[in-house]
């Protein structure tokens, strides 16, 4: 949330994010371009720190004031990309927005053939803190696979997988319901590596032919239909962040 003294230095990566331009990472690139100006001085490095009173400019515009942190909760369809734009013309997710929407940026991604819930935000700086492993929010999916699925193979996820020189971090999957050749696995990970779900069921012998996320840490797909967006209410948001600092508080103590 934008709680911080805007009269306090913070760094400009930092800044800019949560002025909705980029993701602090993003506005790192945006720096590095020589997109980006303070007091007149093109910048190099994203190595500064700034307040309210210096003027930044990007792209020759100046910046915005940090706009009040908002979230929102979209349900992905299938056959959509998460990025701004797409050398291969796929349709993107920032296409089918309502045209109503401010500009956002998505709390990481959603493969093509992934659907379900997908956070879209006003400020960058939430969206890095979200997206982190170190963070801890656990990410739940409802995984239909072909092929028989062996449970006792599932359970020995929870110790971390290693899959072409790629670690994988614990993962809790636990069997539905099987059905013939095909299942449905509930998957929780706290981590978000490339395909991450995708490589560990084939690792398993598994094909994927449906993958949704259901939940974000405490924010819900719930009852959200296929290509509907709804906007967190700022006081849950609130609450839930300060609950979530609060308990990495407790473990860190």
């Amino acid at each position: 949330m934008n709680t911080e003294n805007d009269t306090k230095p913070e760094r400009i990566a930092k800044r800019l994010a949560r002025a909705g331009i980029a993701s602090r990472r993003e506005a790192e690139k945006l720096i590095a371009a020589g997109r980006v100006t303070v007091d007149g001085k093109v910048l190099t490095s994203p190595a500064l720190n700034v307040t309210a009173k210096n003027r930044i400019l990007v792209n020759g515009k100046p910046l915005a004031a940090p706009e009040e942190t908002r979230l929102w909760r979209y349900h992905k369809p299938t056959g959509t990309i998460t990025t701004a734009r797409d050398p291969q013309g796929r349709q993107t997710v920032f296409e089918i927005l309502p045209p109503d929407m401010p500009r956002v940026i998505s709390v990481g991604r959603l493969d093509f053939t992934t659907e379900g819930l997908l956070l879209l935000t006003n400020d960058g700086a939430l969206a890095r803190h979200l997206e982190l492993p170190k963070n801890n929010w656990l990410r739940h999916y409802r995984v239909r696979v072909h092929g028989e699925v062996k449970p006792e193979k599932l359970a020995a996820l929870a110790k971390g997988v290693t899959i072409s020189g790629i670690h994988y971090e614990p993962i809790n999957a636990v069997l539905e319901k099987q059905q013939g050749s095909n299942a449905w696995i509930d998957v929780s990970i706290r981590e978000g590596k490339n395909r991450e779900i995708r490589k560990i069921m084939e690792h398993l012998g598994l094909q994927v032919t449906r993958l949704i996320r259901t939940a974000f840490g405490p924010f819900q797909l719930g009852k959200l239909e296929k290509g509907k967006i709804e906007e967190v209410p700022a006081r849950i948001l609130r609450q839930q962040m300060k609950r979530h600092f609060e308990e990495a508080k407790q473990k860190t103590s």
